[in-house]
């Protein structure tokens, strides 16, 4: 046991060194950060082409408060667990893992689908917003924006027992490199295959939420609400060193744990392979209506001979 607790030395998640919080939440904050400034590229040019530069000051209102929320919602998962200790502390926090999985694992793979119609809809929402108002389009900006940043701030529940500010600058680290990247592109000097980018770093995000489901499901066994916490699936603690600075990264970075228990490993395994068979699969390009061309002209018909 470990002093001050009532929680077994299994159970105690690792705490994530500072390259593990560093490159992990940099890399999410990478990811979704550049979700969200293509969002706002795509807004941003629709309003400079249809010549209303007047609506972008709502634009960049609806931006600075979607990020006023996602820094809550960041900093009431990392620091709200302070307060409170115990079994309590694990209940909260498994409760809060399994929510965080669900909510990103929807939003992840509605991303997949809607990658390819994005951009018109966004065009077709701002125009419509632009004849309801200007709340209308700070509304518009604020959800498209903010919908990725719950989805970033929910991804870093990994990163609560951390209990330090490490996560949340590498999270800014990401966001920042993004929007240089996305600045990049909207002036035509940067250019980059968004498609593989965002498969790669999706297959890098969907193996996070299994583990914060994993985590989850051992934190909720700790508390007694899920069966099994003396049930080992394997103990691989031997295999190298764990405290060393690649073990921490692991641990950091994937709450991955040498010791897990058996329903800890199945819930991991079947969100890996279901998740990732949805997300890998080919996307079915949206059937298009075959193009008819025009009728050609009738020509003239030739004049008969009378004989």
């Amino acid at each position: 046991m470990i002093a001050g607790t009532d929680l077994p030395v299994s159970i105690q998640a690792a705490a994530p060194t500072v390259t593990s919080q560093l490159f992990g939440s940099g890399l999410i904050g990478l990811r979704e950060g550049l979700e969200a400034a293509i969002v706002v590229s795509i807004l941003v040019a629709f309003l400079v082409k249809s010549e209303r530069r007047d609506a972008l000051k709502w634009v960049w209102l609806g931006v600075g408060a979607a990020i006023a929320m996602t820094v809550i919602v960041f900093l009431t998962i990392q620091f709200g667990e302070n307060t409170i200790t115990g079994l309590a502390a694990e209940a909260i926090a498994g409760v809060t893992s399994l929510i965080a999985v669900a909510i990103v694992t929807t939003m992840v793979l509605w991303m997949k689908k809607a990658a390819a119609s994005i951009s018109g809809e966004l065009r077709s929402d701002m125009a419509q917003a632009l004849e309801t108002g200007p709340f209308a389009v700070t509304l518009l900006a604020f959800l498209a924006v903010g919908r990725e940043g719950v989805e970033t701030a929910l991804f870093m529940v990994g990163y609560a027992e951390a209990q330090t500010a490490w996560p949340l600058i590498g999270l800014i680290t990401g966001v920042l490199i993004a929007g240089a990247i996305a600045y990049g592109m909207y002036r035509g000097a940067l250019s980059i295959n968004l498609s593989k980018f965002f498969q790669y770093t999706g297959v890098f995000l969907i193996v996070v939420a299994a583990g914060i489901l994993s985590y989850g499901v051992g934190a909720l066994q700790t508390v007694g609400w899920l069966p099994g916490l003396a049930s080992r699936a394997f103990d691989i603690s031997t295999w190298f060193n764990w405290s060393s600075w690649y073990g921490e990264i692991i641990q950091g970075m994937f709450n991955v744990t040498p010791t897990p228990t058996v329903l800890q490993l199945l819930g991991w395994s079947a969100y890996l392979v279901v998740v990732l068979v949805l997300f890998l699969r080919p996307t079915k390009a949206p059937a298009r209506a075959p193009e008819t061309s025009p009728d050609p002209q009738p020509s003239p018909s030739p004049e008969r001979s009378t004989t």
